[in-house]
């Protein structure tokens, strides 16, 4: 009746994700197919009578590079990696995990310049995005996709976009294995009666997290805007939510603290 745990389960705490889908017709067979006929309508039980299973047809194959201001292409999104990550820059910075190279953010295509608007068939250009662990950097490499050069580079500090899937993994993971952790990994115990041992055993989301002055914080998170910190939001999976929201995961110190 005393034992509070850090991490306190939310009992009854739940996501419902709704999502649109397709409705496809599908009759059944024999007496499951709706045999019973409207008052008025007289039965008719030919093989070219009964409804036939709906067909979906496949999508067409996509193209290897788009055209105007279509969306990139997995080949033009991949091509622009390879772009952006030349021998030096990949070399030169760090990961998420320390490991060489810095953390790719995200992809989009490049917004037009006001003499490209209108045109009838402007450059194809991207902005890959990364964030350097190793000098706390938020790069922006501007790409040519038709002449595969680096158009130009913004280096930026103090900038933090929302954290990838990776980013929050790892934050997870150092969360499990914090002592800060331990009521996380207590509530999980008493939630599912095993161990927990990684970020692959919990759904998690993330945030980031920055001290500035209009969320003052903690002394000991001063750093967080300088550096990537993110607050996560985890619960069993498929189960209920366990609070860590007075944590936070530093991914520069690769660290944990709590806000309170």
């Amino acid at each position: 009746m005393n034992r509070r745990h850090l991490g306190k389960v939310v009992a009854g705490a739940a996501v419902a994700v709704t999502a649109a889908a397709a409705l496809v017709a599908v009759s059944l067979p024999g007496e499951a197919s709706g045999d019973a006929q409207s008052p008025g309508v007289e039965a008719d039980n030919s093989d070219q009578a009964r409804q036939q299973p709906g067909v979906v047809a496949a999508a067409p194959p996509e193209r290897e590079k788009g055209a105007g201001r279509d969306p990139l292409t997995d080949g033009e999104l991949e091509r622009a990696r390879g772009i952006a990550l030349s021998r030096g820059f990949r070399t030169g910075g760090e990961d998420v995990r320390g490991k060489p190279g810095p953390q790719q953010i995200a992809t989009d295509l490049a917004e037009l310049t006001p003499a490209e608007v209108g045109a009838a068939d402007p450059p194809r250009r991207a902005d890959v995005t990364f964030y350097d662990y190793k000098n706390d950097a938020y790069i922006t490499k501007t790409v040519d996709l038709a002449s595969g050069k680096v158009e130009r580079t913004d280096t930026q500090h103090g900038v933090q976009p929302p954290p990838t899937r990776e980013e929050v993994e790892e934050a997870a993971r150092l969360l499990v294995a914090d002592p800060l952790g331990d009521g996380l990994r207590k509530d999980y115990q008493d939630a599912t009666g095993r161990t927990l041992t990684g970020p692959g055993q919990l759904t998690v989301t993330g945030f980031v997290y920055r001290v500035d002055a209009e969320n003052p914080g903690p002394d000991r998170l001063a750093d967080c805007g300088e550096h990537r910190c993110v607050r996560l939001f985890t619960r069993v999976e498929n189960g209920p939510w366990i609070d860590t929201r007075q944590l936070v995961v530093d991914l520069s110190a690769r660290k944990v603290a709590r806000l309170g």
